[in-house]
């Protein structure tokens, strides 16, 4: 099983290859938009390159789609949309707390739901 570490172009520096390289996992850091080939001096400087290369063969945008970049901000966004339903979990118990994180997500999730179009083909 892969392991993936998306971050945005902030986290593009030796430290956090090295970091992600060790602990196994593939990183989807988009290149920073003046970013250089890097000397082969360091764990995860290989990753680091290829993504540079193929982000200036294919382009940023379709660099982000086929590394699934995008699956970082719907995360983000499904956060957001959490966390809008209440900074603080209101049960005590801890039981209880995970009920209500529970009901929060099923919500959230019925939302979603409710805001997908249904495609139907017309021939």
């Amino acid at each position: 099983m892969a392991l993936h570490t998306a971050t945005n172009g902030a986290y593009d520096t030796r430290g956090y290859h090295a970091v992600i390289a060790e602990h196994g996992a593939n990183p989807i850091i988009p290149v920073r938009r003046n970013g250089r080939l890097w000397t082969k001096d360091g764990p995860g400087v290989d990753a680091r390159n290829e993504a540079l290369r193929t982000t200036k063969r294919l382009g940023r945008t379709i660099w982000k789609k086929w590394s699934g970049y995008h699956r970082r901000s719907l995360v983000e966004t499904k956060m957001h949309c959490f966390k809008l339903l209440g900074q603080r979990v209101a049960a005590r118990t801890f039981d209880h707390q995970i009920t209500e994180l529970k009901a929060r997500a099923a919500g959230l999730n019925r939302f979603s739901a409710i805001g997908n179009p249904k495609t139907i083909r017309v021939a």
